[in-house]
């Protein structure tokens, strides 16, 4: 069963790049760094919230600049993914699976 169809996203982002000549710079390493770069960005928006803060945030004025850098991860993350040949789909079904393995349900 399918839980991610990611094929869409990475022919926009292949195309995206390639018409920028970005992929020259897409290179795992610099994948990382930017990915981080915006992991950070995303993580800055929280850093001094309190815990009913950032639970609230997206009823707030920084609604917009939480999903813009979501997006980022993710678009990032992707590229990431596409340039190191990662199935998207199955790795996050792998890992689903060895997840329920080691943290089993509780028991009622």
């Amino acid at each position: 069963m399918k839980l991610i169809d990611t094929a869409a996203l990475e022919a926009r982002l292949a195309d995206f790049a390639r018409e920028r000549d970005w992929d020259r710079f897409h290179n795992p390493r610099n994948l990382i760094l930017a990915l981080t770069g915006e992991v950070g960005e995303l993580a800055e928006i929280f850093q001094w919230l309190t815990d009913a803060q950032a639970e609230a945030i997206m009823q707030g004025d920084e609604a917009e600049h939480v999903r813009q850098e979501v997006a980022d991860v993710l678009l990032y993350l992707m590229r990431l993914a596409m340039v190191l040949k990662i199935d998207v789909d199955a790795a996050v079904r792998d890992k689903i699976a060895l997840n329920a393995k080691k943290y089993p349900p509780l028991a009622e």
